[in-house]
């Protein structure tokens, strides 16, 4: 670090406080009542829920409001950072230091603030892989920041706070937007799917809209032309697998979907029917779980893997899959096409049973065993309107009442009942196409929306690193001549450190 103001010095976080470490509490140690323990996940997120214990710890593990904190251990960008203690005594866990020091020479918040200003330098010297890192006491401690006079380090923090207020109140704003969007698309679909989007459509189109009888006759003969078609194209491929002496894969004869009896489906007099998943896909398929290799970019000819990640409500993301080491070739019945439906099998509350449609992909890509694949027979019902559906509100509670576990982590699906789920639409393949055609065109407008709101939450993050860059380069507020300089307050810190007691180290409770 170079060039600071006059009257700053430059000093090792080490140099300035102590550091004490967590305790490793296990499950056994803890209970409902009792004193708050402290994880990394309480400090990033104030709605997350506490473990709490019950028992007598040495006076390092207590902490109190107004405590400085810091986690060093976790996912980069998500985990590491100072933070500011607001919640009354506690016990800290494992992972996060309490930062100890002498706030009559150094002030509270600036401190916090200079410390979360090194984050990308911790990070970037940090222990262990891509998902799970740590920093070292060592590391952290041997980091520099600037240190200005102290009246100088409160001027900086009531100016960083003032402006950080102004972002924070854009942000919120920002963030209501956000919420809002994710309920005017479940309303639209809620809509669309009660019938209630296309009502003027039918209206307009009542002498073009066919009897519900002649309607599922003429899906159930597409579906016998369609099956005599395949089953045509499977007798010669097995004639011609059986004259080149049976090497390679037997051909798989195709399966016949369930015919669709009119007298047991109901269908209201606007022509929509409610069917069982069952009868308007084919077979539900689970994948595999080969390692993925993460440490080299994707190629166009590698195989890559689907994850939980890129399965989103009417959303296929391609950029959230994993790269497959060359050595793995997956098995044909596994390989992911343009077409496929995806569901994911199990995960966390609200990532299961997320359902969405593949769409043109510019890589080879297989299914993980954390998600099913089947298609959809367009002989009655589109696509793209099936993936609608599966998305809607209704359909979701229904699905969400199929799901099994005891935790966050262990919801899953079981794929047999997945077929009961009932599935409301109509048999108009125009009206089908009309409902496409409104959700298509409103649901674009409202992700572009979001699209806009993302990148305006992203330049407010820029900013702040902004504000944070001019306060510890001397930018942000006027020096004042008058002030101690900073090599004064570091030597009394210093004298103060040397005088402090050494503490006896107690022996820990049982």
């Amino acid at each position: 670090m170079t060039d600071l103001p006059r009257g700053w010095m430059e000093a090792e976080i080490g140099e300035l406080c102590d550091l004490k470490n967590g305790r490793a509490f296990k499950p056994r140690d803890w209970t409902d009542y009792g004193k708050k323990i402290v994880r990394i996940q309480n400090l990033n997120n104030p709605e997350a829920q506490y473990n709490h214990f019950d028992g007598d710890v040495r006076d390092r593990f207590i902490i109190q409001t107004d405590d400085l904190l810091f986690a060093w251990s976790g996912t980069p960008g998500t985990s590491f950072g100072a933070h500011i203690w607001r919640g009354g005594e506690a016990v800290l866990n494992q992972h996060i230091f309490r930062v100890d020091f002498d706030r009559s020479l150094l002030d509270l918040k600036f401190f916090k603030f200079a410390i979360n200003e090194t984050l990308d330098e911790l990070i970037a010297k940090a222990h262990g892989g891509v998902g799970l890192r740590h920093v070292t006491k060592s590391k952290f401690e041997e980091t520099p920041i600037p240190v200005p006079p102290f009246h100088e380090q409160r001027r900086i923090v009531e100016k960083i706070e003032a402006m950080f207020d102004e972002i924070d109140k854009g942000v919120q704003s920002l963030q209501t937007a956000r919420a809002t969007l994710g309920l005017y698309r479940q309303s639209l679909l809620k809509s669309a799917f009660e019938g209630r989007l296309t009502a003027d459509w039918r209206a307009q189109n009542a002498d073009k809209l066919e009897a519900p009888d002649t309607l599922l006759a003429r899906i159930q003969s597409e579906r016998d032309t369609r099956y005599k078609a395949a089953l045509d194209t499977w007798q010669d491929a097995l004639a011609k697998w059986r004259a080149d002496g049976e090497k390679g894969k037997k051909p798989v004869k195709p399966k016949r979907l369930t015919d669709i009896d009119p007298a047991k489906v109901s269908v209201t007099d606007e022509g929509w029917a409610d069917l069982p998943l069952g009868e308007l896909i084919g077979e539900v398929q689970q994948g595999w779980s080969p390692k993925c290799d993460d440490g080299r970019p994707i190629g166009p000819d590698d195989w890559t893997v689907v994850t939980t990640t890129a399965v989103q409500h009417c959303k296929y993301s391609d950029k959230e899959i994993k790269l497959l080491p060359a050595r793995f070739e997956p098995r044909p019945e596994i390989e992911i096409e343009s077409g496929d439906f995806l569901m994911t099998r199990k995960g966390p509350r609200g990532r299961t049973g997320v359902v969405c449609l593949v769409p043109k992909t510019r890589h080879r890509i297989m299914l993980c065993d954390t998600v099913y694949r089947f298609r959809c027979d367009e002989t009655a019902i589109l696509p793209r309107l099936l993936e609608f559906a599966l998305n809607s509100p209704l359909t979701l509670r229904e699905i969400d009442a199929l799901k099994s576990g005891i935790s966050d982590s262990g919801i899953s699906l079981n794929h047999g009942k997945i077929k009961s789920v009932s599935v409301k639409f109509p048999l108009s393949k125009a009206e089908q196409a009309e409902i496409v055609r409104h959700l298509d065109a409103r649901l674009e407008a409202a992700d572009a929306l979001e699209a806009e709101i993302d990148a305006a939450l992203t330049r407010a993050d820029a900013l702040r690193q902004s504000i944070l860059k001019k306060a510890f380069s001397g930018q942000l507020v006027p020096q004042d001549p008058n002030d101690e300089p900073a090599s004064a307050l570091l030597d009394r810190i210093k004298a103060e450190r040397v005088k402090a007691p050494k503490k006896t180290r107690k022996k820990a409770p049982a």
